[in-house]
């Protein structure tokens, strides 16, 4: 395939131990150690309140990191086009929804339904940013984040345009915890250009690759990015946060990677 490339103009990162993208840069840089600390999710601040309190924590882990990038990029929210990926949905909503349809009274609440579309997040982001520009979701499974990104280079290759990539996952309760144990909620999101700019912080350039996927010598770096799907992000955010060209290849489907070529900008 022909290389796809992009100037990263802003991140956002969600996760366990892990506030944001400055913090999320100095644990991988080696400034700072991360703390053994559950996600913490805020609510969107952006939304209306009756839409904030139906929020779930998959919402709060795409708005947090979305709205942390657009805020560094210094970009107009309104006008990015986004591409939203994840493996799956809202898990604890799935739960109650399966509960409530197993219950005695099987009436289910217009919030939990629209929940759990695959698109929810979207959705509160164009709520949120009052967004019109075009927004895909997409779905392929540990893979996501990899799929995310090459849609979203495709998008500011053809189209010329700046493109925002969010990929986020969380955590599933138990019986669901046990056929697909993410370990904790992780968002991740980036602000993509088609020109280098003086907001640009590193140029990348992708292609697929059937090379093995880049893993961290650091046993915990390790295990947080095979914990959640949108953690494969990490190798591409090492090497930003070291500034430090690389060369990082990424979990995509089976028998298929993605390799990223880094060069700070």
């Amino acid at each position: 395939m022909t290389p796809l490339r992009a100037y990263i103009e802003g991140i956002g990162v969600i996760g366990p131990g892990l506030a944001n993208w400055q913090q999320t840069a100095d644990v991988l840089a080696r400034r700072a150690a991360r703390e053994d600390a559950k996600t913490v999710l805020p609510a969107p601040a952006s939304l209306p309140s009756a839409e904030r309190r139906r929020t779930g924590p998959v919402v709060r882990a795409a708005l947090a990191a979305a709205h942390e990038a657009v805020a560094h990029s210094g970009r107009d929210a309104a006008s990015l086009a986004a591409v939203f990926a994840a493996s799956g949905g809202d898990g604890g909503n799935f739960h109650a929804i399966c509960e409530t349809l197993a219950s005695d009274e099987p009436q289910l609440s217009p919030t939990r339904f629209h929940n759990s579309v695959h698109n929810a997040p979207a959705g509160y982001w164009s709520i949120a940013t009052r967004a019109m520009a075009a927004s895909n979701v997409l779905c392929a499974y540990d893979g996501s984040f990899a799929a995310g990104l090459l849609e979203s280079l495709a998008q500011v290759s053809v189209d010329g345009v700046a493109t925002l990539l969010v990929a986020y996952d969380t955590d599933y309760p138990e019986p669901l915890h046990r056929v697909r144990p993410i370990g904790d909620a992780f968002g991740v999101a980036l602000v993509l250009a088609p020109e280098r700019s003086e907001r640009s912080l590193a140029r990348i350039e992708a292609r697929l690759s059937d090379a093995s996927a880049s893993a961290f010598a650091d046993a915990g770096l390790e295990a947080l990015r095979l914990s959640n799907p949108a953690a494969r992000a990490l190798p591409l955010l090492d090497a930003i946060a070291n500034g430090r060209a690389a060369h990082v290849v990424l979990d995509y489907l089976d028998g298929t990677r993605l390799t990223v070529d880094v060069e700070p900008s």
